[in-house]
């Protein structure tokens, strides 16, 4: 079953068994702005929860992408250094970042749920 957790720093992964999808939020990329690039972990590099993963910038803006959970990269998603306005037309879709083959399940009781998330933005109006 797969589920979707948010950071604090909106950042998003979509959990599917043992690998997790990690990207910008919707909300995030609307504060962007229009993204015009983004720099993607390379393969094989191991993430540390909260720690950079990886940049997207855009016209307004460049930001860090921190990583949600520890664990080591397993794919990238090259399609983004080619349209990197995909992040702007799909952020929690087609725009996601990289896949991570996630350490410790346990990080993940740490992320907000989609409620929790929503209730942080709503607090942020």
């Amino acid at each position: 079953m797969t589920k979707i957790l948010f950071t604090k720093d909106h950042e998003y992964i979509v959990v599917d068994g043992d690998i997790g999808a990690v990207g910008i939020t919707d909300y995030a990329q609307g504060q962007l702005g229009d993204v015009v690039f983004v720099e993607l972990p390379a393969v094989g590099k191991q993430t540390k929860t909260g720690e950079q993963a990886g940049v997207v910038e855009s016209v307004k803006a460049a930001s860090d992408v921190f990583a949600p959970i520890s664990g080591e990269v397993v794919e990238v998603n090259t399609a983004l250094e080619d349209n990197p306005a995909l992040v702007n037309e799909d952020a929690q879709g087609k725009g996601w970042f990289y896949k991570v083959k996630i350490a410790d399940p346990a990080e993940l009781d740490k992320l907000l749920d989609e409620a929790a998330y929503k209730a942080l933005l709503d607090s942020q109006a």
